[in-house]
């Protein structure tokens, strides 16, 4: 038995810190695949814990718009509530709009500066 098994876990608060997952660079789908396979594994072992956000910066903001090879584990991951967000300045530089985005993706002005404001905040951070 690990230490926090039969240990519940209390609800987080709307302002409580949670889990953010960075992608960045020149993914291809299967590499952020990976990620948003990792940050259901975590929805899954954390279960209605923390908030999970995954941030996208770089060329890899092409994989999620509405024509995306991996649009079925974007759907799928949304399903379980974790926020996927594409920086605005590699959507920018990709030569794409927020209207390209598949459903639900949101966007953050620029990828560091959120990651910033997040872990002064006190969010776990992680680069897989």
């Amino acid at each position: 038995m690990t230490a926090n098994e039969g240990s519940p876990m209390s609800s987080p608060g709307p302002n409580d810190p949670g889990l953010l997952l960075h992608a960045a660079g020149p993914l291809d789908a299967e590499s952020l695949a990976g990620v948003l396979r990792s940050s259901a594994n975590a929805r899954a072992a954390l279960k209605h814990g923390p908030a999970i956000e995954v941030v996208v910066q770089g060329a890899g903001v092409r994989l999620l718009t509405r024509h995306s090879p991996i649009k079925e584990a974007i759907t799928n991951i949304r399903q379980l509530g974790v926020e996927i967000l594409a920086c605005a300045n590699s959507l920018r530089s990709a030569g794409l709009e927020t209207a390209d985005l598949a459903v639900r993706i949101g966007t953050v002005p620029a990828a560091v500066a959120h990651l910033t404001k997040r872990q002064w905040q006190g969010w776990a951070y992680v680069r897989p």
